[in-house]
């Protein structure tokens, strides 16, 4: 009988333990762009996630205005500043811990919006995949974890 108090004592332990290394690895947080260009905040928007782009290596035009967001097809929001804008919206938990999806991704070099999904590898790598229809139409961007605004690595 010790013994197997024991045993399920250690057990209780080791999914204490397993369970907080998976409450660690969220998404919420600061990320490098794949390019290191572009440092995006991703962050809850109620049970969901968002994501706005809060700093650009570089975030003016070459007449030394503000770069826009000029590609929009909504005309009327074509004067915004691509710093600070909303690139990532509706991500949604799918349950396994590491994986949201449904949501939305906007490519303001583009002007384009995709359908989107985010899973996280490891707690420092985070896969941003943007498609149309089927996440085998689209491609995958590799983040990685930023220490503070500007820093990327």
């Amino acid at each position: 009988m010790k013994g197997l108090m024991q045993i399920l004592g250690a057990s209780v332990m080791v999914a204490g333990v397993l369970g907080s290394t998976q409450a660690l690895a969220q998404p919420v947080g600061l990320w490098n762009t794949e390019d290191n260009q572009g440092q995006v905040e991703v962050s809850p928007c109620g049970d969901k996630l968002c994501g706005e782009l809060v700093w650009l290596a570089e975030p003016m035009d070459s007449s030394g205005q503000p770069k826009l967001d000029q590609h929009n097809p909504d005309e009327t929001l074509r004067d915004r500043p691509v710093q600070g804008l909303r690139i990532l919206w509706d991500m949604q938990p799918t349950g396994d811990g590491k994986t949201w999806d449904n949501g939305k991704v906007y490519d303001p070099e583009s002007g384009k919006t995709y359908q989107g999904k985010i899973t996280l590898d490891g707690a420092d790598v985070l896969k941003l995949r943007g498609f149309v229809g089927a996440p085998i139409f689209g491609r995958t961007s590799t983040w990685t974890r930023a220490e503070t605004p500007g820093a990327a690595e």
